[in-house]
C-alpha cells in the first residue's frame, strides 16, 4: 500500500482528489492539508511515501515546501500538481528536486499512475511542459533579483523590501531597475508581469 499526503487549499478540490486517489487498491490517503506550512509536520506524524502537493498554497508555496521535503525528509517524494503549466515553474520544480510534475487537467488514472511511479522511484513530468521547458527561455535575474521583484509582485514597496531582505532602499530600487532592463519591461509592474508569465516568480 502506498501512503499518499495530499496538499490543496481548495476544498472541494481537494476532497475530489482524496475520493479519487482512495478508489485505488494500492493507494491509501494517510494525510490532507491546505497549508504549505503543514505539509512538513504531516508527513512526519502520517510518514507517507508521496506527497502530492498544489503548486500555489497559502502560507508556504508548493514549490519551497517540496524543497523543504527533500532537505528534511528525502524517503518522502514530492508530486507537484498545479493549473499553470509555465516552462518556468518546471525548471524550478527540478531545482526543487521534485520527482514528478502534472498538470491538474490530467485524466485521473494519469495522476494515481504518476503517485505509483513517483513512489517507485522514478520521474514524472508532462510531456508537452517537458517540451516547452526544453525551449523555454532560461531566468536571466539573478537569484536576488528574482527575490526582489517577487516581494514587489506581492505589493511590498521599495522600503518594506528593504527592511525584509535587510537591504538599503536605494539597492532595491537598482535591483527592480536591474529586473526591468533584463526583462525589457516598461516599469516594475510590467517586469512582474513578463517573470510570472514566464514562470519565473512563484
Amino acid at each position: 500500500m502506498i501512503r499518499v499526503l495530499l496538499a490543496e487549499d481548495m476544498h472541494m478540490v481537494r476532497g475530489a482528489l482524496v475520493a479519487l486517489l482512495s478508489l485505488e487498491r494500492d493507494l491509501e490517503v494517510v494525510a490532507s492539508v491546505e497549508r504549505g506550512d503543514e505539509i512538513l509536520p504531516a508527513v512526519r506524524e502520517h510518514q507517507p511515501q508521496v506527497a502530492v502537493i498544489d503548486i500555489d498554497l497559502p502560507g508556504l508555496d508548493g514549490l519551497t515546501a517540496a524543497a523543504q521535503l527533500h532537505e528534511r525528509v528525502p524517503s518522502c517524494r514530492a508530486l507537484i500538481l498545479t493549473s499553470l503549466g509555465r516552462p518556468g515553474m518546471l525548471r524550478r520544480a527540478m531545482s526543487a528536486k521534485v520527482s514528478g510534475f502534472l498538470l491538474k487537467d490530467a485524466p485521473p488514472q494519469e495522476l494515481a499512475e504518476a503517485v505509483r511511479k513517483v513512489a517507485a522511484g522514478q520521474r514524472v513530468i508532462n510531456s508537452e511542459l517537458a517540451l516547452a521547458a526544453w525551449g523555454g527561455a532560461e531566468n536571466p535575474l539573478t537569484a536576488r533579483e528574482t527575490e526582489v521583484l517577487q516581494l514587489a509582485s506581492e505589493g511590498m514597496d521599495a522600503a518594506e523590501v528593504a527592511k525584509k531582505l535587510r537591504l538599503s532602499t536605494g539597492t532595491v530600487r537598482n535591483y527592480l531597475t536591474t529586473a526591468a532592463t533584463k526583462l525589457n519591461a516598461r516599469n516594475r509592474v510590467d517586469a512582474i508581469r513578463i517573470a510570472q508569465e514566464a514562470g519565473w516568480l512563484w
